[in-house]
């Protein structure tokens, strides 16, 4: 049985994915980020970086219990515990790997930093920071395009844990970068749409919004709370 240590977000999303589509068996354990249940002692023991996806496998290699974070290190185990959706042959597996990484070191970096300044900086004052990140969205997004014109999957021919790491972040391209990216980016939209329609897909995101009707929502959050999950305030480093 997996243990997913669980919020709403699309790191998250990304494992919700993976357990449905592996048709692993897991239970999800809530993770109120923004009622601060992150920095609790006990959850730093399941990840000291104080940030969820993480899971607990019971049943990991030797058959020990064994726990993971890092929603891409999760996926690959995922995958390799399973034998889906990521192949044994190196040159397909590596290509597989290099795209998910494509979503861990860029897309989600400077989409998440794009969502925050939109949201949640003060304004005015955040222009150059909000003109990076759209900037740095709209290249990367331009990059999944253009790798979207040459195979159908984001791994080449198949679905993989590439797709589903980056499904989240860009299933709202049109949302997030205005309504004319659906005509910029028309490959990025129909592979998310595509994914979309995958019966895992929906019973994912109904799991996810499910559990988000029992988080505390950011607009709900304490003063401080925010100010510790931002780093500002209080929180500020020296």
């Amino acid at each position: 049985m997996i243990t997913l240590y669980a919020g709403t977000s699309p790191n998250v999303q990304k494992i919700y994915l993976a357990l449905e589509e592996m048709a692993l068996p897991y239970r999800a354990e809530p993770v109120d980020v923004f009622n601060g249940a992150q920095f609790s002692d006990t959850f730093r023991k399941v990840n000291p970086l104080a940030k969820v996806p993480a899971i607990t496998d019971s049943d990991g290699p030797g058959g020990k219990p064994f726990t993971l974070f890092e929603s891409g290190a999760i996926l690959i185990y995922l995958a390799d515990k399973t034998g889906k959706f990521l192949s044994k042959e190196p040159a397909a597996r590596a290509q597989t790997i290099q795209w998910m990484m494509v979503q861990m070191t860029g897309i989600g970096p400077m989409f998440g930093q794009y969502v925050h300044f939109a949201r949640f900086a003060p304004k005015p004052g955040n222009e150059y920071s909000l003109n990076r990140y759209r900037t740095q969205a709209h290249r990367l997004t331009e990059a999944m395009e253009g790798r979207l014109a040459q195979a159908p999957y984001l791994g080449g021919d198949e679905y993989s844990i590439a797709d589903m790491a980056t499904f989240p972040w860009l299933r709202g391209v049109p949302a997030l970068l205005g309504a004319e990216a659906a005509q910029a980016y028309p490959k990025v939209v129909a592979w998310a749409a595509k994914i979309a329609e995958r019966p895992a897909t929906k019973r994912a995101l109904a799991a996810v919004e499910e559990l988000r009707a029992k988080l505390t929502g950011f607009d709900k959050a304490q003063a401080d709370t925010l100010d510790r999950v931002f780093g500002r305030g209080a929180y500020t480093a020296a």
